[in-house]
């Protein structure tokens, strides 16, 4: 059996394909790669491509492994501009996810749109497809790094709370030089806060600075333990401190904003 293949739509076909996976990896790696280099990625990867193609090269595997290295090593160097390296392995890896999404969109897709003609507004809407499916998995992983939940201890009370962890929450303890969280008043009305006398030493005084308010003293007091729980692990914290805002937090999806230094290897954790 013989085939004719016209090189010059082969080439545009392949063109339009990297184009639009090598944006989907720039979309994945998050990288600032521009479109002049994203384009000339393309252009390389089906050059090389139709010469492959082209060549009278007698053995199949030697192809497959033109294609699927030098090709694409080409196409990550020339596109993205990837580092060699755990860089260039990951975006390997990426560029082969991207790949699979992709063809799976298009091939889902293709079953109801039977016209050859709008294979490139199929390819175009595979991209877009793609492209949110991505961003929606992106975001719920970012969810999961910077939301858990906390179980606070103090006496004979307790209490849980969902915990945001925000990386602009950098406030210590003039005393201690320990991490600080910032509960809301209802939390800390639930451990019994508000029963502390003023003038005990179980209660002091920190300062801070935020957008809008030069200066203020928010009112800081220990409790017994915190038991955070994250997408997959748990922590446990000895004797944190616990700052009460004297304010209403922005959003009421969360009771307590959590210094980062506590999660990510802070103070007392076991």
């Amino acid at each position: 059996m013989q085939y004719e293949l016209y090189i010059d739509v082969f080439f545009l076909v392949n063109f339009m394909m990297d184009y639009i996976l090598l944006m989907l990896l720039r979309k994945m790696l998050a990288c600032t790669a521009t479109h002049a280099r994203v384009i000339a990625g393309a252009a390389a990867g089906a050059a090389l491509t139709c010469v492959i193609i082209a060549a009278p090269i007698p053995w199949a595997f030697v192809k497959l492994i033109l294609f699927h290295g030098v090709v694409n090593a080409v196409m990550l160097k020339v596109g993205i501009c990837v580092e060699w390296g755990r860089p260039f392995v990951k975006a390997f890896l990426f560029l082969y996810v991207g790949s699979f999404l992709l063809g799976g969109i298009i091939g889902f897709l293709h079953q109801y749109i039977r016209i050859g003609s709008l294979f490139f507004a199929l390819a175009l809407l595979g991209y877009c497809l793609a492209s949110g499916i991505w961003s929606l998995i992106d975001g719920l992983v970012r969810y999961n790094r910077t939301h858990c939940t906390a179980k606070l201890y103090r006496k004979e009370r307790s209490c849980q709370v969902k915990t945001l962890i925000d990386t602009g929450n950098r406030l210590r303890d003039d005393r201690t030089g320990k991490p600080v969280s910032i509960i809301k008043p209802d939390a800390a009305l639930r451990l019994g806060f508000f029963e502390i006398p003023e003038g005990s030493d179980e209660l002091h005084y920190i300062h801070f600075h935020s957008i809008g308010r030069l200066e203020g003293k928010l009112p800081v007091f220990e409790i017994d333990k915190m038991c955070l729980t994250g997408d997959k692990d748990k922590v446990e914290i000895l004797r944190p401190l616990l700052a009460v805002c004297g304010e209403e937090m922005d959003s009421d999806s969360y009771g307590m904003i959590l210094n980062p230094d506590i999660y990510f290897g802070g103070n007392g954790k076991i």
